[in-house]
């Protein structure tokens, strides 16, 4: 990618954070790694704007580091990622059952899929994309990577959840992101490494400066990977 496109990217990003970022609440909460350590924390989880690379693909699956449109896999370290769902009110909080959750996020090398401007020529590719349906516990699982870095932003995993109240369709979009230290040791080695050169750390980024220590996923290491639960909390209707 060249300098010039990404720096494009970058203007578009701030522009649609300037007139659709919007936070409902700035307290950060404990995550665990499994989504039954711990009781969620009923809070609100501060909104993000989708950026301008979300595609609904209706891709329902767990593992979402393949590409069906050729079969290959995209490299990079496993992170398991765990979604809770709830519902928060006075009362304390509810799990939100049949909630269509959409995650998608960037490659190694910073490049998403199913993209044409910006840099990105990877039009009908449908990598690191998919959505899951939350089950009782409002609980959705992936399996991913570890997201690499592009000009501009701090290293993110976006997501949207969609649920039903009657015969109306609530759309909640926002972002996580890693603590700068653990994405140090992960950049660290390849195949992110040729991209550590156009990292923005997370005090950098603009976005992340609205909310984003209320968005951090806890994620640990476990083995040759890392796994993190993150409770998504939402207005109850």
């Amino acid at each position: 990618m060249t300098t010039d496109p990404l720096h494009g990217r970058r203007g578009a990003l701030h522009a649609l954070a300037a007139s659709g970022a919007a936070l409902v609440a700035n307290r950060a909460f404990a995550q665990r790694e499994t989504p039954t350590a711990a009781a969620p924390a009923c809070v609100l989880t501060p909104a993000q704007t989708e950026g301008p690379f979300f595609v609904d693909e209706h891709l329902e699956r767990t593992n979402i580091r393949s590409d069906p449109s050729d079969g290959s896999i995209r490299q990079g370290v496993a992170l398991l990622l765990a979604l809770r769902v709830f519902a928060v009110s006075r009362r304390g909080c509810e799990p939100v059952r049949n909630a269509a959750v959409d995650v998608w996020h960037c490659d190694a090398a910073g490049v998403y899929s199913d993209a044409d401007g910006m840099g990105l020529r990877t039009r009908g590719a449908k990598f690191l994309r998919g959505y899951q349906v939350s089950d009782a516990s409002g609980t959705v699982r992936f399996t991913t990577i570890y997201p690499g870095a592009y000009r501009g932003r701090a290293v993110h995993i976006h997501f949207k959840v969609r649920t039903n109240t009657g015969d109306r369709r609530n759309d909640f979009t926002s972002q996580l992101y890693f603590d700068d230290a653990l994405t140090d040791r992960v950049h660290a080695a390849a195949p992110y490494a040729a991209s550590i050169a156009q990292r923005t750390r997370n005090t950098q980024d603009g976005l992340f400066r609205m909310g984003g220590r209320a968005l951090i996923l806890a994620a640990r290491q476990a083995g040759d990977r890392y796994a993190g639960t993150f409770d998504v909390g939402l207005r109850a209707a």
